[in-house]
């Protein structure tokens, strides 16, 4: 275990904390549910006010028969109430990263987050909208639409750190999804992630920097590391990135040489940040002052 803590220079003391669990999630739910357990029990004895856990925090598994067994519908679930009880237990906000259910037609599946509060209610889901079917230069070929249905709607919801947006890892390479999200109120953005080593060494820090400028929204993204059971291999550095575009904080490259189960990242979510950038830069104000017929 390992904690890496950045504070931008001009949060005020009393900005509230965001822990980012980088985790190198496998194919047993159990022992990732405990590698959770752990985390959060750091970022809250931290003063963490906000968890955040990476896409398919609590099975990362491509080999799809084998995971057939642990993914069922929500209400048959396991898994949101025992993140239920820990957000109880250690007092702190959650966010999920994702998790995969059956859709309730109990076909395809779906890429779920939950944001959990502190009193253990449920006070949003999110499904993925945008599905991973790329060929990537690598040989890499991924197609999440054969398994997984996408979700239909945008969600923000009210935080200790603002108003979040949720979305999840591919839905990153989508802007028109974030506009919707700010139209919404979102200032804090969320964006789990299971980025493959190449995608993130070419596009992760860039995409994550533009989305947090053109939206005035700091961006949380917790991201799963290293090389995992199944096989595949993720980028890591999980982010915290201010409406200006300044990483607060990087937790790192890959976990696997280290033998930790997890990292914690945390930074401060100044709410003034985001007012500011939009006061300098009033994108809002300028796109509705141009009206242009292509």
């Amino acid at each position: 275990m390992n904690t890496a803590t950045t504070s931008a220079s001009d949060a005020p003391l009393s900005a509230p904390l965001a822990a980012l669990v980088q985790m190198t999630s496998g194919i047993d739910p159990a022992a990732n549910l405990a590698a959770i357990d752990r985390a959060m029990g750091e970022a809250a004895a931290a003063g963490a006010a906000m968890a955040f856990l990476p896409e398919m925090s609590l099975l990362l598994d491509r080999d799809r028969a084998r995971a057939a067994p642990h993914i069922v519908r929500e209400d048959d679930s396991p898994w949101p109430a025992a993140l239920q009880q820990l957000a109880v237990k250690h007092r702190i906000w959650l966010h999920s990263g994702s998790m995969p259910l059956l859709a309730d037609d109990g076909t395809r599946r779906v890429n779920r987050s939950h944001v959990i509060a502190a009193d253990g209610s449920i006070r949003a889901r999110y499904d993925k909208i945008h599905m991973f079917d790329v060929t990537l230069p690598s040989g890499e070929n991924w197609t999440e639409s054969s398994a997984y249905i996408g979700g239909n709607a945008v969600a923000v919801v009210d935080t200790p750190l603002g108003k979040l947006g949720l979305s999840i890892c591919y839905d990153l390479r989508f802007p028109e999804l974030y506009r919707a999200l700010v139209d919404q109120g979102a200032t804090a953005i969320a964006i789990p992630a299971a980025f493959t080593t190449s995608t993130g060494e070419a596009h992760w820090h860039v995409l994550m920097r533009a989305r947090a400028i053109e939206t005035g929204c700091h961006i949380v993204a917790a991201a799963q590391s290293g090389r995992h059971d199944d096989g595949r291999e993720t980028y890591g550095h999980s982010l915290v990135v201010d409406p200006w575009g300044s990483v607060l904080t990087d937790a790192g490259a890959p976990l696997s040489a280290s033998g930790r189960d997890y990292v914690l990242a945390m930074a401060p979510i100044a709410g003034a940040a985001s007012e500011r950038a939009r006061q300098a830069i009033p994108l809002a104000r300028s796109r509705m002052a141009r009206h242009i017929t292509l």
